[in-house]
């Protein structure tokens, strides 16, 4: 089974394989990062957004890599709501047919500066490393790491909503 994560973050392609080892536990999975445009904002600011840029990345996988059994776009995202700031992340799923499948994960809320350097023009992840004191922590254990003390890491928020993705296909006969 080949797989290509639309994306050359370690954390990311971690989670991936993780979600597919835990739905497809009798395979071995050969996995691959590449670099595709998302073709939103580098910091998606809606779930539409956000849903677009994973969509943009799957597709985009697939049209550099054919030979791949499936494709993943993952895409961060946050929304102001009620003057606060929620942070998620849509997964798409792709297979070489072009049969899709969708998860998002779960969602919470920024603290206040954080919030602020968004509204501002900044990434989540630099804003990270501004508040927090961190470097790169985007690929590291990321905003949902920093403040759950690690309870919850980038790579296991991600993979829950890798499984959610794949249901589609586990369980095409209902789709």
């Amino acid at each position: 089974m080949k797989i290509i994560v639309a994306s050359q973050n370690p954390v990311k392609i971690s989670a991936v394989k993780a979600g597919f080892s835990a739905i497809f536990p009798n395979e071995q999975p050969e996995i691959a990062g590449t670099n595709v445009s998302s073709g939103v904002k580098d910091q998606p600011m809606s779930e539409k957004e956000a849903l677009l840029g994973a969509t943009n990345r799957a597709n985009n996988a697939a049209s550099v890599h054919t030979d791949a059994d499936f494709l993943v776009g993952l895409e961060g995202g946050v929304e102001d709501k009620k003057g606060e700031m929620h942070s998620f992340a849509w997964i798409v799923v792709r297979d070489k047919t072009g049969k899709i499948g969708r998860g998002k994960t779960g969602e919470f809320i920024l603290p206040p500066k954080i919030r602020e350097l968004i509204l501002g023009g900044m990434e989540l992840g630099h804003a990270d490393d501004v508040v927090f004191g961190q470097s790169n922590s985007k690929q590291k254990n990321g905003a949902i790491g920093i403040l759950t003390n690690d309870a919850v890491d980038r790579k296991s928020f991600y993979k829950q909503a890798v499984i959610f993705a794949l249901i589609t296909f586990v369980k095409s006969q209902y789709y």
